[in-house]
């Protein structure tokens, strides 16, 4: 049995939410080791990690060890075998590079940035 992939998603994001339940849906029909947990419905002190620093990236735990961004998606397209080519030629020499500047630069900070506003407007006196 290949090991456990467990995911670590924002789920209060409408795109991030949207695109791990595409992958939940096809791990769980398909009863793959593939586990997904919202980050604002789990203790984060397990992952290592902190609130702010979830949300604004992806993050994936292969065999103890805590993956973010660009590399957290590798690992889990190929724990995905319909989406292993994806991780296959994302994970290519000078394209990982790039895709690492574009979600680290450009994505991870918009949707971060939207996270921040859906944030104040839900809860208008926390500052984050």
């Amino acid at each position: 049995m290949p090991p456990l992939t467990e995911v670590l998603y924002n789920a209060r994001c409408p795109v991030c939410r949207a695109e791990i339940d595409h992958y939940a849906g096809y791990a769980r029909t398909r009863d793959l080791p593939v586990t997904f947990h919202d980050l604002n419905r789990r203790d984060l002190a397990d992952w290592g990690i902190g609130a702010n620093e979830a949300a604004r990236r992806l993050h994936v735990r292969e065999a103890g060890q805590v993956l973010s961004g660009v590399d957290a998606f590798i690992a889990l397209w190929r724990a995905l075998p319909r989406y292993r080519w994806i991780a296959r030629v994302v994970a290519l020499p000078g394209l990982r590079q790039v895709a690492h500047l574009v979600y680290e630069r450009i994505l991870a900070p918009r949707l971060y940035a939207r996270h921040l506003a859906r944030e104040r407007r839900n809860c208008p006196n926390v500052t984050l």
